[in-house]
């Protein structure tokens, strides 16, 4: 038995097949003559665009069934491949440093997802394996023989990898391929998202014991569990197969719950919403039931360019966006950048502690330039669509009345220019730091809503960097600490008549979503793919039930406890 993370669930039942990475390995060697440079850099144009054509080919041959997650990914490649800031430091290992193109592409590359992995925010931290990914389709086509070979699969195969590219699981053959387990990887991960869109079963996050799988080894894959038997006994085969066509049928109860709304069976209705980065993310949270966006990330407009991007250019991302909610609330969130997670062309200071230092509202009310600039771009685009202003990393009233003052600047900016807006557009902010959780009575009478972003303010509270590997263990967003914190800013919106929503991983939790109910949360946010799980527990239950389930949460004193207790109501 190996254990990892379920992040696709489904039962699979197959072969193992062991797929072995490709290493790159750095050369050492140098150049000296100036011609000699200007081979290896024509060599890396070559390599950049038959990388283009390889990721075209791939868009070209994309099946929409597959979801747009993959399609998202591969069109980000192609930003990625056009990224004039990776050619600019190719190229300067290769004049400045003597590298040749081999190892000038490897440290590049290293450096890019070196940046990206120490980002806070987990959507930008899988942004890493799109930039590992693309450096490795340069380095192939870099090589004399450029193409890697083709695998062969018989049906009814289990991947087994050290860790899986995005580009590997997007085009992963389905007809043979029934599911996958990597020693890596976590619930983000893009080949997580993906396997999850197209129904591969999944298990990541295996550690070492998965290396000593063998090929052609029996394998059951538990996408839900995370549980991998290796060859297992035929009792067990036999439980797992009548397991399997349990998971088919509610399967399609989930797809069946795209129209009907989220109701408790004494008829309490809930909103549920989708985190989306753009207008493709819109369409997709429709497909799957969102009844708007409860976060649009804006600091992905911002990433992938040499240059901030002008307000005509900002106001048509927002616009895009605000059409294909086709009159359903977007939530847009205002720039969100710091120093975990830096701009090329923005020189942002080295910090010892980035998640407590310059980033986000912080940058904005300093360069009001760059705040204004977003904020009449949303307002433009209000005219063609419901959107709400969000602030992140509010701490304290002041920050509020500061950002409010910058964004009636833009109003009458707008209005001596004669341009229409939604002139009631609504005002939020995030609670995500424990100061404002806990002043929450006073920061609501300044604004008309709060999201409650889970990730930081369980960090925050905890005092635990997530990506530090020695304490993660200890981030646990059912800390009673934590839990108190979110149950006050729910309780003191409602005594403000203020809507209150929630935007944090923990709106997306299936065990958590009873008790959330119990504490008076009416607005859940979350990964497009978590709606029908969420509205199918929301469906069957009374709201008398979850708040018996928040009264007994409150009255206990450990995490532990909680969880074990949220699971078990939850079976």
């Amino acid at each position: 038995m190996i254990t990892g993370i379920g992040v696709s669930a489904g039962i699979a039942i197959g072969r193992a097949y062991l797929l072995k990475k490709q290493e790159t390995a750095l050369t050492g060697l140098t150049i000296t003559d100036e011609a000699a440079i200007a081979t290896e850099i024509e060599k890396f144009d070559k390599a950049v665009e038959l990388s283009l054509i390889e990721v075209n080919i791939l868009i070209d041959s994309y099946h929409e069934a597959n979801g747009s997650e993959g399609l998202e990914i591969l069109e980000a490649h192609i930003e990625l491949l056009s990224d004039p800031q990776i050619k600019e430091d190719v190229a300067e290992k290769i004049f400045a440093e003597k590298k040749n193109v081999n190892d000038a592409v490897i440290e590049v590359i290293a450096d890019a997802v070196t940046m990206f992995k120490n980002m806070e925010d987990e959507y930008m931290r899988a942004r890493a394996a799109d930039v590992e990914d693309i450096g490795n389709r340069i380095l192939k086509n870099l090589s004399p023989t450029g193409k890697a070979p083709a695998h062969t699969y018989p049906p009814d195969t289990i991947i087994i990898a050290d860790d899986l590219s995005p580009s590997d699981t997007i085009s992963m053959d389905t007809t043979c391929i029934i599911g996958f387990a990597t020693r890596a990887g976590g619930k983000t991960s893009h080949a997580a998202i993906i396997a999850k869109s197209r129904g591969i079963t999944a298990v990541v996050g295996c550690g070492n014991l998965l290396t000593e799988v063998k090929n052609n080894d029996l394998l059951i894959l538990d996408g839900q569990s995370g549980a991998i038997m290796v060859n297992p006994d035929e009792q067990t085969i036999i439980t797992y197969q009548a397991k399997r066509e349990e998971c088919q049928a509610h399967n399609l109860l989930l797809k069946s719950l795209k129209d009907k709304p989220a109701i408790t069976t004494d008829g309490i209705a809930v909103k549920l919403l989708a985190n989306i980065a753009n207008a493709d993310d819109m369409e997709q949270a429709h497909d799957l039931g969102a009844e708007g966006s409860g976060l649009l990330r804006t600091e992905l407009l911002f990433m992938g360019r040499d240059a901030f991007p002008s307000e005509d250019e900002q106001f048509e991302f927002y616009k895009a966006v605000a059409l294909k909610a086709k009159g359903k609330p977007v939530i847009v969130r205002t720039l969100d950048i710091g120093g975990d997670k830096p701009l090329p062309y923005f020189n942002l200071p080295a910090e010892q502690n980035p998640f407590l230092g310059y980033r986000a509202i912080r940058i904005c009310l300093d360069r009001t330039d760059i705040f204004i600039t977003q904020l009449k771009a949303i307002l433009r685009a209000s005219a063609f669509g419901k959107l709400k202003i969000m602030f992140p990393m509010i701490a304290n009233v002041q920050e509020i009345r500061a950002a409010k003052i910058v964004l009636n600047e833009a109003i009458e900016d707008l209005h001596k220019a004669g341009i229409s807006f939604d002139k009631t557009i609504e005002i939020g902010i995030m609670i995500e730091i424990p100061s404002a959780a806990i002043t929450a009575d006073l920061l609501a009478k300044e604004v008309d809503f709060f999201s409650i972003g889970t990730n930081d303010l369980c960090q925050y509270t905890l005092a635990v960097d997530r990506m530090n590997e020695k304490i993660k263990d200890l981030y646990d967003p059912y800390n009673p600490g934590v839990l108190r914190l979110i149950s006050y800013v729910i309780d003191q919106a409602h005594k403000n008549n203020i809507e209150v929503g929630m935007c944090g991983e923990l709106a997306s939790d299936a065990n958590a979503t009873l008790l959330l109910l119990g504490m008076g949360l009416r607005e859940f946010s979350m990964s497009a793919t978590s709606i029908p799980t969420i509205k199918n527990t929301i469906n069957n239950n009374a709201m008398g039930f979850a708040n018996q389930i928040y009264e007994r949460v409150m009255a206990m004193d450990n995490s532990t406890t909680i969880s074990a207790y949220l699971k078990e109501v939850n079976k």
